[in-house]
């Protein structure tokens, strides 16, 4: 059994985020260049070897971490995944890393307001009113009325929608599959499900951005890594505060590297969506306690 170590798990944590944060960079890079759903494919076969490769070294092998009691479950689950990261990465190309990210940060509140419906769980009244502050948070990065509104400014919330329900999904999966049974379904499915769908469109790639590619696919592998050695070395409670650094990251990336600006409503904003978050995460920690 891994001895707990909450220091070591809010640094790796931190490390996580640093490298999805540079994943998103790259994604918004390549995604610019190229077809999202070919970069999403080529990116999804990488982290389905790595899956299996994971599988394969653990008891009972490929054939143990398959079984499951729920396979439509597991593969709603899978595909789900994949079609919100390209949703996502699409967000990047049409609004940048920093309002991207800060309008995805309210998907910890979407998970706690249907987490009632879907799991059951009770929310009382202090959630829900971080969950109001948080939607108004939301209502100030894409300023409907104020300015012209762009529809673009939709996507990444239906990408914050979709990964919390991927999240609920995975919470109600685990009441009789074990992590690694949903996490090889999550590779290897939505590996399925991107080639079924991204092998349409395939396009020819630059030497450089093919190093590009390669770069993308092993920071992927490397922030699953380390999320899995987060939650081996420390409780999801006390490390998940630390997962919004990923805005943070992404946004002096955007601001650093593509010459993004950071407006006054995004900041505005994105601040009550974090500290809403942060509020809900609190109190189910509290309630859990």
């Amino acid at each position: 059994m891994t001895v707990q170590n909450t220091r070591l798990g809010i640094w790796l944590m931190v490390a996580t985020t640093f490298v999805f944060a540079i994943q998103d960079g790259i994604s918004r890079h390549l995604a610019g260049e190229y077809n999202v759903l070919m970069v999403v494919m080529i990116r999804y076969w990488f982290f389905a070897a790595f899956v299996i490769a994971i599988a394969a070294r653990q008891a009972g092998g490929v054939r143990a971490a398959a079984a499951t009691k729920q396979p439509v479950l597991q593969a709603f689950r899978g595909m789900l995944l994949s079609l919100e990261i390209c949703v996502m990465v699409g967000a990047f190309v049409l609004l940048g890393l920093v309002e991207s990210h800060a309008v995805f940060a309210c998907y910890p509140l979407l998970i706690a307001a249907l987490s009632g419906p879907i799991l059951g769980e009770k929310v009382g009244w202090r959630r829900w009113a971080a969950i109001a502050i948080g939607f108004v948070g939301v209502l100030i990065i894409l300023q409907p009325g104020v300015r012209v509104f762009e529809i673009e400014a939709l996507v990444p919330l239906a990408a914050a929608l979709m990964f919390a329900l991927y999240g609920l999904l995975t919470r109600y999966a685990a009441r009789k599959d074990d992590a690694a049974t949903s996490f090889f379904w999550t590779g290897t499915i939505g590996a399925v499900v991107m080639t079924v769908i991204g092998g349409w469109f395939w396009e020819p790639m630059s030497g450089p951005d093919w190093v590009w590619m390669a770069v993308l696919c092993v920071t992927g592998v490397a922030g699953h890594w380390l999320l899995i050695k987060v939650y081996e070395v420390a409780e999801a409670s006390a490390v998940q505060p630390f997962a919004y650094l990923q805005l943070v990251f992404a946004s002096a990336l955007g601001l650093l590297v593509f010459g993004e600006t950071l407006r006054t409503n995004v900041v505005i904003g994105g601040g009550l969506v974090v500290a809403a978050g942060l509020f809900t995460l609190w109190r189910a920690r509290a309630k859990a306690s």
